[in-house]
């Protein structure tokens, strides 16, 4: 899972409904560059992470939310400058993590501020500020945690219910 990923989901795993841990089948991260061209190398990551996993027909809608994730991360969470060589590492981390019935969608990031979904009276035709609401739309479940220890800032979630068959 790559440096420090079993401590970053470390708190999304105890904040998920209880998941027996031999069914856990793999997982997958991947860095990202603080450029929005990251939200097509994520896309590119996850479809080629979901045709491993034989999850290929759920593409569409996991691929809507990790696009949603990685950008508001980019649009909000990056600070100015931040780039690979930075302390922390690169600035937002993609996770993918795949359970006999779930799978979910992690993005790591450097703010530690709580992302917001914009409330009904709200313009949805708006370009800015819908992500959320498509993240909860497309996906079953959504949430985040701060980061403790060494690391800061943040992880917002998406959780997608599968079968073995899809």
């Amino acid at each position: 899972m790559g440096t420090n990923g079993s401590t970053v989901l470390e708190p999304l795993r105890q904040g998920l409904p209880p998941i027996d841990p031999g069914a856990v089948s793999t997982s997958a991260s991947c860095a990202l560059p603080a450029r929005y061209e990251a939200v097509r190398g994520a896309r590119k990551f996850t479809s080629r992470t979901l045709d491993e996993w034989e999850l290929t027909s759920r593409f569409d809608d996991v691929a809507l939310v990790v696009s949603e994730l990685v950008t508001n991360a980019l649009r909000h969470a990056v600070p100015d400058g931040a780039g690979p060589d930075d302390p922390q590492g690169p600035p937002v981390r993609l996770h993918l993590m795949r359970w006999a019935s779930r799978l979910v969608c992690a993005v790591r990031d450097p703010s530690r501020v709580s992302p917001e979904a914009r409330g009904g009276e709200e313009d949805f035709s708006a370009e800015s500020g819908r992500g959320l609401f498509l993240v909860e739309s497309f996906s079953d479940s959504w949430g985040w945690h701060p980061l403790a220890g060494t690391l800061q800032g943040k992880v917002v979630w998406a959780l997608f219910r599968v079968g073995p068959e899809e």
